[in-house]
C-alpha cells in the first residue's frame, strides 16, 4: 500500500474514533445520568466494538474513549522535573517584512502561535507515561494525571519507542464564556483563557481538570528513535497526526508566498476558536535549523509574529457601573462606536477602579481602544487624562451607600447594603434551581425584572406573584400564556420536602445531601433544627461543627426566622418516610471513585454501617451496591459488578436509598 494511502486511511479512522467517542459517551450520559435513551442497548454495543476495533487495528486510544478508564486521583503537591531539554523563549517582531527576512531563501511551517500551556510529553511502549509544563524552561511540574484528562489526548499510540514530544494545552474560548458564567463573583472571573488553563493544568485533583475541556495541540517532536522524516519538520508534524495527536494548524511557507499565507490567518482570527497571540514560523529542514543553534535566550531555528493590535481613537461617553451578585460594582466605558477587526465596539471593561484611576478617565477624553489578542476590547491609552469621573455613591440598583475596598492588590467598588436586589439574586436563583424548589420557567432574567419591580423581596414573595398580574402581562416577554405556565410551576413547587427547603434558603455549606442528614435526624421538624444547639447539629454523621455553626448562626438572625416563617405558610411539606437503624441490616457496599457529597470515604463508610451496612474493598457475589458516581465507567470494579449483576448506583441514587423511598 502506497504511505500516502496508508496515511489517509489513518486520518479517517481516527476522525471515525473521535466520532465513535463523543457519539458513545453522549449516549452514556443520557442513559445513566439523564434517564433517557439515545440508541438501545444492541446499537451502543454495536459501536463500542466498532470503536474497540478501529483502536486495536490503529494503535490510538483517545482520552475519553468508553474503553477506557482513567481514574481521578488528588495529589498534596506537583512534583517538579527537569527537562532533559531545556526550553528557549522565541525571538518575535511584529513587522512581517523581519519575518520575511527570517525565512530568507527557505521553507517554513507558519502556524498557530497559541495561549495556553506549554506541555511537554513522553511515551514509552506506546503509552502515556509523563506529563512535564515548560516551567521556567528547564524546570517544570509533572501534571500527567491532569494530561491523561485531556480530552483530545491519545493515552496510546501505535509507536513503541521512548517518544517525547511539545505542544500547547488551551481552552477554548467558547468553554472559557461557559466556565466563567458560573463564576458569579465578576472579580473572580478569569481574565483570559490562558489564565483558566494554566489554573486547570495545574490542578492537585484531576477531577477538577477533567472538567474544564482542555485540549492539547502538539507542534515539535523532540524526539522519536528509529524513525525517518526525510530531514523535514512537515513529515514530524504528519507522524504526530497518524499517532493520533491534534497538531497546530499550519501552512508551508516561503518568501514569495508569505503574504498570502498571512492574509489567511488574518482572516481566521476572528473565527478561531482557539485562543492566539500570533504565528510561529520554524525552518523546515531540520538539520538546517539545529545547524543555526541559538542565542542565551532564543533558538535560531523560528521565530515569534506577534499581531500589530489595531488602534482606534475614540471618544469616552459614559462609564456604566454594573452591580453583581455579590455586591461589587464593576465599571464598563462606553465609547462612540469604532470599527476594529472587522467588527464594531462600543463597550470595554474597565475591570476595577485601580484601572480606571491609573487611566485617569473622564467624559469626553479621547481614548485608544484595540482588541487583546484580537477579540476583547480593550482601552490602550487616554491620550486627555482629565480624570473627571466622579465614582459614585450610591448603587445604581438600590440606590444604597457604597464603599471603595482594597480587595488584595487592586480598589474595588462595593455596594454596601446587605438588601441590594443585585445581591438578591444569586439567593433566588439558587432557591428556584433544580435541586431546591425546582421552579421550572423562572430564569434570572425574571429574577432580576421581579427583584427590580419590587415584586419580591423574600422567597415566600414568589408565590403571591399574582398580586402583580396586570404589571406583569405588561412587560416584555410576558403574555397571558407565559403568565399562566409561571403560575402553574409555583403551585406544582409548593409541595416539596423538608431537606430543599433547607437546602434551598442557601445557608453557607449547607448542601441538599446534608439538608437531608440534618431533617432525618431532627424528624422532619423545622423548629427542632431553629431551635438546635452547634454541639447537637455535628454530633449527626456527616456533619462537622464547621456546618453547624454555619446553621445555628444563620436562625440567629431574627430576619431569617421571619423569612422562613413566610415561606412556610406557602409551602405544602411532604414527610419523608424515615428509615430504621437497621435500614442497610445485611447489605454490603463498596465505595469507589471521587465523592460530591461527602467529605470522603470514611464518612460515607460510617454513615453506612451507623444504618447496620457494612463496607468493604472488593466486588464479589455478596456485594449488594457498588458506589461509584461514573456508573457508565468501565472500571475493574464497576466491570465485575455488572458481571456479577451488582447495581453501579450514584450518590443520589444512595441517598434515595438513604429516604427509603
Amino acid at each position: 500500500m502506497a504511505a500516502d494511502e496508508k496515511v489517509k486511511q489513518q486520518e479517517e479512522a481516527l476522525e471515525q474514533m473521535k466520532e465513535l467517542v463523543e457519539t458513545l459517551n453522549q449516549a452514556s450520559k443520557a442513559y445513566y445520568q439523564e434517564d433517557r435513551e439515545l440508541m438501545s442497548n444492541q446499537k451502543y454495543d454495536q459501536l463500542y466494538d466498532q470503536l474497540l476495533a478501529l483502536e486495536n487495528e490503529s494503535g490510538v486510544v483517545l482520552a475519553g474513549s468508553p474503553t477506557v478508564s482513567v481514574g481521578y486521583e488528588a495529589l498534596d503537591e506537583l512534583p517538579k522535573e527537569a527537562h532533559e531539554i531545556p526550553m528557549l523563549s522565541l525571538d518575535k517582531t511584529k513587522d512581517q517584512e523581519t519575518l520575511r527576512s527570517f525565512i530568507g531563501k527557505h521553507r517554513v511551517l507558519l502556524s498557530w502561535k497559541l495561549d495556553g500551556l506549554t506541555i511537554v510529553l513522553t511515551y514509552e511502549n506506546g503509552e502515556l507515561m509523563k506529563a512535564v509544563t515548560r516551567g521556567n524552561g528547564t524546570v517544570g511540574e509533572v501534571i500527567t494525571n491532569n494530561a491523561r484528562v485531556f480530552v483530545n489526548l491519545p493515552l496510546k499510540i501505535p509507536y513503541k519507542g521512548r517518544m517525547v514530544l511539545r505542544g500547547e494545552a488551551v481552552i477554548t474560548y467558547q468553554d472559557f464564556e461557559k466556565i466563567n458564567q458560573q463564576i458569579e463573583d465578576v472579580q473572580a472571573q478569569y481574565k483570559n483563557p490562558r489564565n483558566l488553563c494554566s489554573g486547570s493544568v495545574r490542578q492537585l485533583n484531576n477531577e477538577v481538570t477533567a472538567a474544564r475541556n482542555v485540549r492539547f495541540y502538539g507542534f515539535a517532536l523532540v524526539s522519536a528513535p528509529g524513525m525517518e522524516f526525510e530531514n523535514s519538520h512537515e513529515q514530524e508534524m504528519k507522524f504526530l497526526q497518524n499517532q493520533g495527536f491534534e497538531v497546530v494548524e499550519y501552512r508551508v511557507v516561503d518568501r514569495e508566498n508569505l503574504d498570502e499565507a498571512m492574509e489567511y490567518f488574518s482572516s481566521q482570527t476572528e473565527k478561531n476558536d482557539l485562543p492566539s497571540d500570533g504565528l510561529v514560523a520554524v525552518y523546515d529542514n531540520i538539520s538546517y535549523g539545529a545547524s543555526l543553534g541559538s542565542t542565551s535566550k532564543f533558538p535560531r531555528n523560528a521565530f515569534a509574529f506577534k499581531w500589530k493590535d489595531e488602534m482606534r481613537e475614540t471618544t469616552l461617553e459614559e462609564v456604566e457601573w454594573s452591580p453583581s451578585r455579590t455586591g461589587l460594582i464593576n465599571p464598563v466605558a462606553i465609547f462612540s462606536p469604532v470599527e476594529l477587526e472587522g467588527s464594531t465596539v462600543s463597550r470595554a471593561s474597565v475591570h476595577n477602579v485601580s484601572i480606571l484611576q491609573e487611566l485617569k478617565l473622564g467624559i469626553g477624553d479621547q481614548i485608544l481602544v484595540y482588541k487583546a489578542n484580537m477579540i476583547i476590547p480593550q482601552i490602550a491609552e487616554n491620550l486627555t487624562k482629565s480624570g473627571n469621573l466622579q465614582i459614585p455613591d450610591a448603587c445604581p440598583a438600590c440606590h444604597g451607600k457604597t464603599m471603595v475596598e482594597q480587595d488584595n492588590d487592586v480598589k474595588v467598588l462595593r455596594c454596601t447594603n446587605p438588601g441590594c436586589p443585585a445581591k438578591k439574586i444569586k439567593a433566588f436563583t439558587l432557591f428556584a434551581s433544580r435541586d431546591a424548589l425546582n421552579i421550572e420557567g423562572l430564569s434570572e432574567a425574571t429574577l432580576e425584572k421581579f427583584i427590580g419591580r419590587g415584586f419580591i423581596q423574600d422567597f415566600g414573595d414568589l408565590f403571591e406573584i399574582a398580586r402583580y398580574r396586570d404589571e406583569i402581562l405588561e412587560m416584555d416577554g410576558f403574555g397571558q400564556k407565559s403568565f399562566e405556565n409561571l403560575l402553574e410551576n409555583l403551585d406544582k413547587a409548593k409541595t416539596t420536602t423538608l431537606p430543599r427547603v433547607l437546602y434551598g434558603l442557601g445557608i453557607p455549606g449547607i448542601g441538599l445531601a446534608n439538608a437531608k442528614l440534618i431533617c432525618r435526624h431532627f424528624d422532619q421538624d423545622m423548629k427542632q433544627i431553629i431551635q438546635a444547639s452547634a454541639e447537637e447539629i455535628s454530633s449527626i454523621d456527616g456533619i462537622g461543627p464547621v456546618l453547624a455553626e454555619n446553621l445555628v448562626a444563620f436562625f440567629e438572625k431574627d430576619e431569617n426566622v421571619k423569612v422562613w416563617e413566610h415561606l412556610y405558610s406557602q409551602l405544602q411539606i411532604e414527610a419523608l418516610e424515615g428509615p430504621s437503624d437497621a435500614l442497610f441490616e445485611g447489605k454490603t457496599f463498596v465505595i469507589t471513585g471521587g465523592l460530591e457529597q461527602f467529605a470522603n470515604r470514611k464518612e460515607l463508610k460510617e454513615l453506612i454501617e451507623s444504618k447496620g451496612g457494612k463496607v468493604t474493598g472488593m466486588v464479589t457475589g455478596k456485594t449488594d451496591y457498588l458506589i461509584n458516581n461514573n456508573t457508565a465507567s468501565n472500571s475493574s470494579k464497576n466491570k465485575k459488578a455488572r458481571e456479577l449483576g451488582v447495581p453501579v448506583i450514584s450518590e443520589d441514587d444512595f441517598m434515595k436509598l438513604l429516604e427509603h423511598v
